[in-house]
């Protein structure tokens, strides 16, 4: 963010009455996505969200809410977002003479094409929900929601005939296909996903009491013991500790993954493949020590930011429009420390000077930055309602495809597209990238393994501070001081009137100005927690006590993965990095929007003008909420973005039956002077989808040669 604190102060004074009637208007909504045009002369016009939607859309809507009723399974439900949309692309695409289908290859001819394309795609999503969501825990909300689509729309379930030329047999030999291939995919759905050799090597972290006394390595993954654990959509799990989700899902068969880009690790024995492979994390006494504590040591500073009261840190206004906000560049190397404001939060982006729609200037929005960094926190987490980030991604496409001043071009360019072709086109390309990006990911997070900051912070935390030999509790392997905000409790801070004082009797221990946790919130209702120095033994990520943290490795941030390659699809697939309008919007209503205590202290809106700015958005969320340092954030979303530009190549040449016949650039079937020209066209262009050959990812001699050897052998 480009303004400094002191400058925001007096920016907020001087907008507050060109503020508040923007404010009265949005308060009477409830929280949701925000649709109206900002006009050039600042004010704002309210429109209506397109009414009607295709069937594939339909079926996206269920499917996204029979994952909110599921587990919280980033993994489970990025395969599931790519098959079920995989499904839906080939009922489509067996009506087409050109587009290729990516699990079941079939030609079907059809008087009414749109119906028969409608009747085939429901078949096939529903024969497909059924079967993966009949085992959910929450099965008893979703298959009458999936029941209740099908009726709505005229269709028998109990038709499960496979023979024929009928639209039906079609859709439930496509779902046959899928669900055959998805038991033999890696994903060990047979036994619900279990893992199968992994085994961690850190004994649990108890959180609800002080410190990390077991803890025997400080660079790998540790598992949480409570009295249960309630994950991300609301789902009970009982005592004991919670086992690491889907470590082994490097294994599982992608959608655009290269070999080319595999890495094969061993550990015990067992095989961890990783995709991508960013190496290793910074390590604790290793190589990147300093990385690694000046990161968690972040996540604790940023913690004192959780409270908008006057006299807290949070209380601090900022504005959170496109004005301040975004146009962040991501650093190298070299500058991933310079990136981050270590002390008042944020990155180095200094915002748009004008909104590329409308010409004029964005307009600021001053909201406290405590009230910022919980809205974000909770947002971003895992979606508004729990559909995991890879589901919260769809939801936002969604939210672009319905507003009226969105164009259904693909890459931004051509005829406008029916709503039913942009949506299986569209969620064939966003399924298969989040599919491609959790296999990724989590490949990494397995093999790698590494810490949560709550387990960092409360180790370093116990063998006491790094900073200085001659003050109290001085340990090499402690936590560097930062005053104001990482202290040695002593005997003059705790004396009557000092700002310990009510930590008296625990001189000699560490302590941070930090959200003081869920013990503090009796009824999530009216209670904040609020921010005031505890002792780091005890300090908490900003999630409720029935969740703490998620129940896997760290490195690489899933959010920053699943984002930032959201955003870069999003921005090819629709020909623009800008939100229809220049500006997307969320609106979260005072103390109404928050779910574990009580906030926002008032209205406040999200706004984006990029797609990337929204995915950095979502990256600092992370760090905000306690879950990532920076060292899992960065890594993280280069990875996303190197699965999105293979993601889109692919998508695009499914698209127009390049899959099949790579050299057929005008769909004919027949290799002549226009193909050659269209190869010309997109490899000039840095079109992806002329990327046919390693290295991968970036148009060179050897896409040229793939080209003329596939153009030499025609169409099969």
């Amino acid at each position: 963010m480009k303004n400094t604190r002191n400058g925001m102060v007096a920016c907020a004074v001087a907008l507050a009455a060109g503020l508040s009637a923007t404010a009265t208007s949005a308060s009477a909504q409830e929280a949701g996505y925000i649709y109206r045009i900002h006009n050039p002369d600042g004010s704002v016009t309210p429109v209506a969200p397109r009414g009607t939607h295709s069937v594939a859309r339909q079926w996206n809507e269920v499917l996204l809410e029979a994952i909110r009723h599921d587990r919280a399974r980033p993994t489970v439900h990025g395969r599931n977002l790519f098959h079920i949309s995989a499904a839906m692309w080939d009922a489509w695409a067996a009506y087409d003479s050109v587009a290729d289908q990516v699990f079941h290859s079939e030609r079907q001819v059809a008087v009414d094409l749109q119906a028969a394309r409608e009747e085939a795609i429901s078949y096939a999503a529903y024969r497909l929900l059924i079967h993966r969501f009949t085992p959910s825990v929450g099965a008893a909300d979703s298959i009458p929601l999936i029941e209740a689509q099908m009726a709505s729309l005229g269709y028998d379930p109990m038709n499960t005939s496979v023979v024929g030329d009928t639209p039906a047999a079609l859709g439930n030999r496509i779902a046959a296909t899928i669900i055959s291939h998805g038991l033999s995919d890696g994903a060990n759905e047979a036994n619900d996903y279990a893992n199968q050799y992994y085994s961690a090597v850190n004994s649990p972290l108890f959180p609800d009491f002080p410190g990390n006394p077991d803890i025997t390595d400080p660079n790998r993954w540790q598992p949480l013991a409570i009295e249960f654990f309630v994950d991300q959509s609301g789902n009970p799990i009982p005592l004991g500790s919670l086992e690491f989700l889907s470590p082994e899902w490097g294994h599982v068969s992608g959608f655009a993954l290269h070999e080319e880009d595999k890495t094969d690790h061993t550990r015990d024995g067992d095989p961890y493949p990783v995709y991508h492979d960013p190496g290793p994390p910074p390590l604790f006494n290793g190589v990147g020590d300093d990385y690694y504590r000046w990161g968690n040591e972040m996540v604790a500073v940023w913690s004192s930011h959780l409270d908008p009261s006057p006299g807290k840190p949070g209380a601090t206004m900022i504005d959170i429009s496109p004005n301040n906000f975004g146009n962040s560049v991501l650093p190298g190397v070299d500058d991933w420390m310079a990136y981050y404001d270590f002390f008042d939060g944020g990155d180095w982006g200094e915002g748009w000077d004008t909104n590329p729609v409308t010409g004029a200037p964005y307009q600021p929005q001053m909201v406290p930055l405590g009230d910022y960094a919980r809205i974000l926190a909770e947002f971003w987490a895992d979606g508004p309602s729990s559909e995991t980030p890879p589901g919260h991604w769809f939801t936002i496409l969604n939210y672009v495809n319905d507003h009226p001043l969105f164009e259904k071009r693909l890459g931004g360019q051509g005829p406008i597209l029916d709503d039913l072709e942009w949506d299986v086109k569209a969620y064939l390309a966003l399924g298969g990238m989040m599919h491609d990006i959790a296999v990724t990911a989590w490949g990494c997070k397995g093999w790698y393994d590494y810490v949560r900051p709550i387990s960092a912070l409360r180790f370093m935390g116990d063998n006491g501070q790094r900073s200085d030999p001659l003050q109290p509790s001085y340990n090499p392997d402690g936590i560097t001081l930062h005053p104001g905000v990482i202290e040695v409790c002593t005997a003059d801070s705790t004396a009557p009137g000092q700002r310990h004082e009510h930590l008296a009797g625990n001189e000699g221990k560490i302590v941070v100005l930090a959200w003081r946790g869920p013990d503090f919130i009796t009824d999530e209702e009216t209670d904040v927690a609020g921010v005031d120095w505890i002792l780091l033994e005890n300090w908490w990520p900003y999630q409720r006590p029935t969740f703490v943290t998620p129940p896997f490795a760290g490195y690489v941030s899933g959010h920053s993965t699943f984002s930032r390659g959201a955003s870069e699809l999003m921005t090819w697939m629709t020909g623009s990095e800008f939100f229809p309008g220049g500006m997307g919007e969320f609106f979260a209503p005072q103390n109404e929007f928050l779910v574990f205590e009580d906030g926002p202290s008032m209205d406040v809106t999200l706004q984006w003008a990029t797609y990337r700015d929204a995915s950095d958005q979502t990256s600092l969320s992370r760090i905000w909420g306690g879950i990532h340092p920076p060292a899992d954030d960065l890594p993280g979303r280069l990875m996303g973005a190197e699965c999105a530009q293979d993601a889109w190549g692919l998508a695009q040449r499914y698209y127009t039956g390049q899959v099949s016949c790579p050299a057929d650039y005008d769909g004919n079937r027949v290799m002549d002077f226009s193909d050659i020209i269209g190869f010309l066209d997109a490899f000039g262009d840095g079109n992806l989808v002329a990327d046919i050959a390693p290295p991968y990812r970036e148009l060179d001699f050897d896409d040229v040669l793939a080209f003329l050897t596939a153009f030499g052998n025609g169409c099969p």
